[in-house]
């Protein structure tokens, strides 16, 4: 494990700048059928994949989100710039949370404001606002990845060399794991707090 603090947080923050988010100005003007929608999506949010054959969205998915009323259905089999806010949306929270933990969170927003329904906002409003955090939210990460990282080099000290790197790396891995863990666990007693989601008909599927 390399230690040279600096050269890591650049390489770090390198990929975590590439992983910007899908600015407004990107959004297509017309309503898309379904291809364009994963293509769209694809495109997109390409610097978030770990590998180059990995699929951000499919069609299977889409429909599997539109049975579980994650997502309202297409009209005239096209999706609107709200239908793909939305599975942008999704796309961040499936990686971390059930589909009944999705639905609790998301159903109250696209009832409320899909459609330009709200009163004084829209979803895009909201997609920029929670979005517009990013940059903020990076560096905080950053200073704490710095902190993690910091102290993992600390560890295990009297092991011999060549095993040190190896469990120095595991110590950093675990440390931001249980950090992933305790952020998880937050996130659910949120979520439970929130009021109970009306009941939708269909089946889950992940």
């Amino acid at each position: 494990m390399a230690n040279n603090i600096h050269e890591f947080l650049r390489e770090v923050s390198q990929k975590l700048q590439s992983m910007d988010y899908v600015k407004p100005e990107a959004f297509p003007n017309i309503d898309l059928y379904m291809d364009q929608v994963t293509t769209f999506m694809d495109t997109q949010l390409s610097s978030t994949k770990r590998s180059k054959d990995d699929k951000i969205l499919t069609k299977t998915m889409i429909n599997n989100y539109t049975k579980n009323n994650l997502l309202p259905p297409p009209t005239k089999k096209k999706y609107s710039n709200d239908h793909v806010l939305t599975l942008i949306f999704i796309y961040y929270f499936k990686n971390i949370l059930s589909i009944s933990d999705i639905q609790h969170i998301l159903n109250p927003i696209t009832e409320r404001y899909f459609g330009s329904n709200g009163d004084t906002l829209d979803l895009q409003d909201i997609y920029n606002e929670v979005f517009g955090l990013e940059y903020e939210e990076i560096q905080h990460i950053l200073k704490d990845l710095a902190k993690k990282y910091k102290t993992s080099l600390k560890t295990f000290a009297d092991a011999p060399k060549e095993e040190a790197e190896l469990l120095q790396q595991f110590a950093f891995i675990c440390m931001l794991s249980f950090d992933v863990y305790m952020k998880k666990m937050i996130i659910e007693q949120t979520i439970d707090k929130l009021p109970a989601p009306k009941k939708q008909n269909g089946k889950k599927k992940e």
